[in-house]
């Protein structure tokens, strides 16, 4: 049982969290088989995993969350229409606890466009929600410019999230640090063809305090355009195209992981996000990192409160709907 630790706390105080997972309805053998497949990856988790709605919002009145933009990508067309589908059905059942980031099928670019185009119009998606590596096809792919285009034209916010369901490396199992280097290549490959330039009305928010790439941008700054690098890239492009990133702090609200994501993209973009809904974070690993913000030194005060309160600017209708119902 959760125990509220904010009682006096109105929602309207409290965070707005980017990152947070939910799982449409499934039946007990759908759970099994998920969860035999995650063995199978060398995640042992020790029971199949169900989403709870009552247990998200008992953890979010617990920890002062006032709303979650909510996010699942499953692995094809059909299953991302129905997680989208039920992912609206939550924000209209609980408007001023939830946001819908629709999840986009990017190894097909005619149905992402299509998808993109349903969520916007017919569902009211706040943002949109992507894999680095969806099914073999990276973000910086030349396909997926009609789309770019479209969500640009949108001034659209994109969430970029690993794909966690991969094989172990190492025989360690890829959601414990694979996904970060997953997140860093695909980031350098949309650097290295100015994807961040060309659409730069879209707000690309990445996982995880970026993952690998902020630690490893003064590596490419300094090599990325030299003679042995095709198709190189300088500098000063890299530093412009990284200050339009946000990252968030999903499992990474620590000196180690918020430091190098200061450094380069600064302070004013990173905002919050819990990993909450995903088979490995519990209550207490969700708590551990919000208190991390305030406690691990990488930020002041004033930044640590600004990370926790970003997103409504990046929202601002699930603001203002979170605002209504103060």
């Amino acid at each position: 049982m959760v125990t509220a630790r904010h009682p006096t706390a109105t929602r309207a105080d409290g965070c707005i969290d980017i990152h947070a997972h939910f799982s449409p309805p499934s039946t007990r053998d759908e759970r099994v088989r998920a969860w035999q497949a995650m063995l199978g990856r060398g995640i042992y988790f020790p029971e199949p995993y169900e989403w709870s709605l009552e247990r998200t919002l008992a953890y979010m009145d617990s920890s002062g969350t006032a709303m979650q933009l909510l996010s699942n990508i499953p692995g094809t067309v059909p299953a991302v229409r129905a997680s989208n589908d039920y992912g609206a059905k939550l924000v209209a059942d609980h408007p001023s606890r939830f946001g819908l980031l629709a999840a986009l099928p990017t190894d097909d670019p005619s149905a992402a466009l299509r998808e993109a185009r349903r969520a916007h119009e017919c569902l009211d998606a706040d943002g949109f929600a992507v894999t680095a590596d969806y099914n073999g096809v990276h973000l910086g792919d030349d396909s997926l410019a009609p789309l770019w285009a479209q969500l640009d034209d949108w001034g659209a916010v994109v969430f970029v999230h690993p794909d966690a369901r991969r094989p172990p490396v190492l025989d360690h199992p890829a959601p414990l640090y694979e996904v970060a280097f997953e997140t860093a290549r695909t980031v350098f490959d949309m650097l290295f063809r100015r994807t961040f330039t060309r659409y730069p009305n879209i707000t690309f928010v990445i996982a995880h305090c970026g993952g690998a790439f902020p630690a490893l941008t003064g590596r490419l700054r300094l090599l990325g355009d030299e003679a042995w690098v095709p198709q190189g890239i300088t500098a000063n492009e890299i530093d412009e195209q990284v200050s339009r990133l946000y990252v968030d702090t999903a499992a990474t609200a620590a000196a180690q992981s918020l430091l190098p994501a200061v450094a380069t993209v600064g302070a004013g973009h990173i905002v919050y996000g819990s990993d909450w809904g995903a088979p490995c974070t519990t209550e207490a690993s969700a708590d551990a990192n919000l208190r991390g913000l305030a406690q691990c030194g990488a930020l002041t005060a004033e930044e640590a409160e600004g990370v926790r309160r970003r997103a409504a600017d990046l929202f601002p209708r699930a603001a203002k709907r979170l605002a209504h119902a103060a």
